[in-house]
């Protein structure tokens, strides 16, 4: 199982959250069945997956989540949009 780095946001697309995760498949579906709600992505309805990297390790998941969370708005969305244009759920493509 490899390492993944993620972007996801709401329906409207205005809030953006990343994270690192070992189960990106279930880690998905714990943020859009709101496994936790007092979190962050429970709060603001964070459900869609827009965007995701594989790595080998944890720590090169951390080190690149750590990167993008540094990132203003204009350069994720720029990164975003480079691998999904149109903002797709792509939750049932893994």
């Amino acid at each position: 199982m490899k390492w993944n780095v993620y972007i996801i946001t709401n329906k409207p697309n205005d809030v953006l959250y990343i994270g690192f995760t070992k189960g990106l498949k279930k880690r998905i579906y714990q943020h859009k069945n709101k496994v936790h709600p007092s979190t962050f992505s429970a709060r603001y309805n964070l459900d869609k997956l827009i965007y995701f990297e594989y790595f080998e390790t944890e720590n090169e998941a951390k080190s690149r989540e750590k990167q993008i969370k540094k990132w203003n708005r204009e350069w994720k969305i720029e990164l975003i949009e480079k691998e999904n244009p149109y903002w797709k759920d792509l939750y049932n493509d893994l």
